[in-house]
This record gives C-alpha cells, structure tokens and sequence, in this order.
C-alpha cells in the first residue's frame, strides 16, 4: 500500500506537489468546504462518475448522471379557479375556449415537454397563479 501512495506521488506533476501536499493536510471538513469553495468560484463540479459492477458477468457499467435540459410541465389539478386555469392553458397552447376547458378536464395532463427550464418555470408560474396545482419534470 505505501508503495502505491509513492507511485501517486511521483506521477504529481512538479508545479502542482505543493499544493497537493498543502491538500493532503486538510481534515475531511475543510477539505469538504475547499470542494465546494472551488466549484463555486470556477462553476465546475468535482462529481466524480460512479462506476457499477454489472450483476452476474462483472463488466463494469458507467453511470453518469448528466444534467437536465428539457423539462416538461403537468398539470396535476385544476383547483377552485378551473375558469382562470382554462383562459391560461388556452392562452399558452393557442387553442379555442372548448378545447382549453376539454384539456383542463382531463388533468392529470402535460401541457408541454421538451421546454426549456426557464419556460417551463413561466408556465408554471402562470398556472399556480390562477389557482391550478403544477409539476415540472
């Protein structure tokens, strides 16, 4: 074991040994809040892909969660304000007043997928204000 530590060592490149000895002397909670310190100053993460042995055969599987970047938004219920969530759906799908009523009647429903976080936010917004109960996924 200490024979793999000086091997690591070794392979440090020379400009970076004294920080990384420096790092070596920090507890595990300072350590913790240099992670986070840095993540944030450089909007990186230091996540580290997790690796999974395959059940039965032992090939390693790679499991690497990668960030959301469509969203869609259900509308779970309508609530007492089921006029004003009607106008605000038919508004944001650009249907009639009979279709908007038939969708909101049918709720649990997806309004719209495949949206950004941000719109998906918006529309959301625009649903709790007019009474309705909403979901972003």
């Amino acid at each position: 074991m200490e024979n793999e530590n000086e091997n690591e060592k070794e392979n440090i490149p020379e400009k970076f040994k004294g920080i990384v000895e420096l790092i070596e002397k920090l507890n595990v909670v300072d350590l913790s809040e240099l992670v986070k310190v840095l993540e944030k100053r450089f909007g990186v993460t230091a996540g580290i892909p997790m690796m999974a042995m395959q059940a039965g055969n032992g090939a390693v599987k790679e499991n690497i969660a990668e960030e959301q970047t469509a969203f869609k938004v259900e509308l779970k219920s309508v609530g007492e304000n089921k006029i004003q969530v009607i106008k605000v759906v038919k508004d944001l799908l650009g249907i009639g007043l009979k279709e908007g009523k038939d969708f909101v009647d049918a709720a649990p429903k997806v309004i719209k997928e495949g949206i950004k976080k941000e719109e998906a936010d918006e529309i959301k917004k625009k649903l709790e204000e007019a009474g309705a109960t909403v979901e972003v996924k």
